[in-house]
């Protein structure tokens, strides 16, 4: 039962938006557990990146993710009746590096599998330094293919295309301060909404006041994001940084995100402190509704709350530990961090179906969530 898109498009093009000199990546390896926790989900599971140099010009890696999902979401409640469901998800993923003098070209696959839906994903990139290194410009495109199963009726699949367009601009403004802008435009074609939620509609004859029916998305769906963000280093080699997000699409969802963070180290010791909070909020898609006045009111329908109009809060904590300070054995330095987010989700016109209160009277649905990143690094 899907939860959201997979993440393979996100993990291919998630490229900082503040972009890196040409150098090829150093070689490490990582390993990250996550969790989450947070309306009814929990989601847990390991990653594991190497990356390793072949040569002077060329970097490989290759990264594995899972996770495994428990559910029983007020959607599953309003259709079930408080049953869960559990589902795992696994990704892989291949990406390669080639520099030439400035240049760098990059190459990814991704391919992410559940029970109910598969993700296959190619992309490719370019980053240029220009004007004596000051300017970077980067540009990548990917183009995914999905196919969506349904668990309860096996001769269920329908399709998914997708593609990512991205240009990306960074520029060091002085000794101690770089900015980067990045535009984002993805084109979605296909079978694009969840084959279990249900939208609700006013029916006196229920006992609830309302009855469901399978929702209905457009089969196309065009996005555009721009993003700004800048990075400021203090003397006594803190930072602070700020970003800026605006995403629109032709669903009618208008959308923006603001942060602010601050990394301090504790004076000449090995550990880094950090902290941030991020601000976001959106409109509504123009077919969303919490409850229709009749079955079939429109030829779109949706109820699906990450559709509505809501706002969240996030709050940030980080700490991180370089417990390898000199070369040892194969090893050049190492690093432990541990991260931890707090989230309220507050909706507008999303309403709590269980809650009881009378179709459309129920009160509005906001819940908290905890996110928690444990990994190590280490450099080779």
């Amino acid at each position: 039962m899907q939860l959201n898109r997979p993440l393979g498009l996100a993990l291919l093009l998630a490229l900082p938006l503040i972009n890196q000199a040409a150098v090829l990546p150093e070689d490490r390896a990582d390993i990250l557990i996550h969790a989450y926790e947070g309306g009814g989900v929990e989601v847990i599971g390991p990653s594991i990146l190497i990356r390793k140099s072949l040569g002077n010009s060329l970097s490989a890696s290759v990264n594995y993710y899972e996770d495994s999902i428990t559910s029983a979401s007020i959607d599953v409640e309003m259709i079930s009746g408080a049953s869960t469901y559990t589902e795992n998800r696994k990704e892989h993923s291949f990406t390669v590096d080639y520099l030439h003098n400035s240049t760098i070209i990059s190459l990814g696959y991704n391919d992410s599998k559940e029970s109910d839906y598969t993700s296959k994903t190619t992309s490719f990139g370019i980053s240029q330094e220009m004007f004596g290194a000051m300017t970077t410009v980067t540009i990548s495109y990917a183009q995914g293919a999905d196919v969506v199963m349904k668990n309860t009726k096996p001769d269920f699949k329908e399709s998914v295309d997708r593609r990512i367009y991205r240009l990306g601009i960074s520029q060091v403004m002085s000794a101690n301060a770089i900015m980067g802008i990045t535009w984002e435009t993805i084109t979605d074609q296909g079978y694009l909404n969840n084959p279990y939620r249900m939208v609700r509609y006013v029916d006196d004859s229920k006992k609830r006041g309302f009855d469901l029916q399978s929702e209905k998305y457009p089969s196309t769906r065009n996005s555009s994001t721009i993003a700004i963000r800048g990075i400021y280093y203090l003397p006594y080699r803190a930072s602070l940084s700020a970003g800026y997000r605006y995403f629109t699409d032709s669903w009618g969802i208008d959308a923006s995100n603001s942060e602010l963070a601050y990394v301090h180290p504790l004076g000449d010791t090995e550990w880094t402190f950090d902290i941030k909070y991020r601000f976001y909020q959106q409109s509504a898609a123009t077919f969303y509704s919490d409850l229709y006045p009749t079955a079939d009111y429109q030829n779109h329908l949706a109820r699906d709350k990450e559709l509505s109009t809501f706002n969240s809060h996030t709050f940030g904590l980080g700490v991180s530990y370089e417990f390898l300070q000199q070369s040892w054995s194969i090893l050049d330095r190492g690093s432990l961090n541990l991260s931890y987010d707090y989230i309220v989700f507050s909706y507008d016109d999303f309403h709590d179906a269980t809650a009881g209160g009378g179709a459309g009277g129920e009160p509005l649905y906001e819940f908290s969530a905890n996110v928690f990143r444990l990994f190590v690094s280490v450099w080779y």
